[in-house]
């Protein structure tokens, strides 16, 4: 990429936030969308959606038809909790099938981002179905019904199976990925329910107290929402465009300062394209003559390295004298 010393007037478009950058003076742009370092695409976990959907659904209609015989509404609560989950991993199961999806010419970074927002509406739809829950719960205590204990010890039971095999398959990728991560939390979450579900009869069995049913059906909503709230602050804030969590903004930028010839960095961000996938893009001025193509390559290589940061775009400014770049400005886009 030669550079260009002659007094110019640049426009850059960047499809990352469509800015409109004019830049003036005489200095040398190399804008350069890195190829390399690219996360790989995300597994598929075809047979584990299948199977979990599967089950799940399976287990909703026995404990639907089981909890309203037996006048459980920890039961029910849990078969709701259930279904819920079962529209989840649907969610969940389609955004990874539109990630995959190549980018067109009106959708330039492809659907990833389809996998933050079922990540996001998981979460949500999870705390506002506990709030039902919960009102539901507070009404019990006024209005107490009998309970068959034993029918609930069983159906519980075998949730905690169901939702134990189903969390199971969903383990490998619940730390590098939000959206697997919420279909597993749910999973994983809805077993320790079902645990709750499985006292909550044995003692309304053992001593006739039918108070127990609604404070197991709030302590679960307890247990969901202190899971769930993590995964919808990190959702959102992912929809917003923030730094994945755990990101060292500070070492991005020293890293970038480090690199030979680089003086200065500014309209430096770095945001999350999808669940797994992590841009950046950034302004570095190098006033010293420099091989910038092994610059930008090793830029983004390393950053992938140390940052996992894939998809990478660096413009490159000569500064000689001339206006600043318009967007030098701390906190400008």
């Amino acid at each position: 990429m030669a550079p260009d010393h002659h007094p110019h007037d640049h426009d850059h478009h960047h499809d990352e936030g469509e800015h409109h950058h004019p830049h003036h003076g005489s200095h040398v742009h190399a804008q350069h969308p890195a190829g390399l370092g690219h996360a790989h695409a995300p597994a598929s976990y075809g047979f584990a959606f299948a199977v979990g959907i599967g089950l799940n659904v399976a287990l909703v209609i026995v404990q639907v038809i089981v909890g309203y015989r037996a006048h459980s509404l920890a039961l029910m609560a849990d078969a709701g909790h259930n279904f819920a989950d079962v529209l989840g991993l649907v969610l969940t199961w389609g955004a990874l099938v539109l990630q995959r999806r190549r980018p067109t010419q009106r959708h330039t970074y492809g659907m990833r981002r389809s996998s933050v927002l079922a990540a996001l509406v998981n979460a949500i739809v999870l705390l506002v179905g506990m709030g039902a829950l919960t009102w539901e719960a507070i009404g019990r205590f006024h209005h107490a019904s009998a309970v068959d204990g034993l029918a609930v010890i069983w159906v519980a039971a075998a949730g905690i199976v169901v939702n134990g095999i189903s969390a199971a398959l969903f383990l490998s990728g619940s730390t590098g990925d939000l959206n697997i991560r919420s279909a597993f939390l749910h999973l994983a979450s809805d077993a320790v329910v079902s645990l709750g579900v499985v006292i909550a009869g044995a003692v309304i069995l053992w001593t006739g107290w039918l108070w127990v049913d609604p404070i197991v059906t709030l302590a679960i909503v307890v247990v969901i929402v202190v899971g769930t709230w993590s995964l919808f602050r990190e959702s959102l804030n992912l929809a917003l465009d923030a730094a994945p969590a755990g990101m060292d903004m500070a070492g991005v930028r020293a890293y970038l300062l480090g690199l030979p010839g680089v003086t200065e960095v500014h309209d430096l961000h770095v945001w999350g394209m999808s669940t797994t996938e992590t841009a950046l893009t950034a302004h570095v001025v190098c006033p010293v003559a420099a091989n910038h193509d092994d610059l930008l390559d090793r830029a983004a290589s390393e950053l992938q390295d140390r940052f996992a940061i894939g998809h990478v775009t660096i413009q490159i400014e000569v500064g000689d004298g001339g206006r600043p770049c318009r967007l030098e400005a701390e906190g400008s886009v």
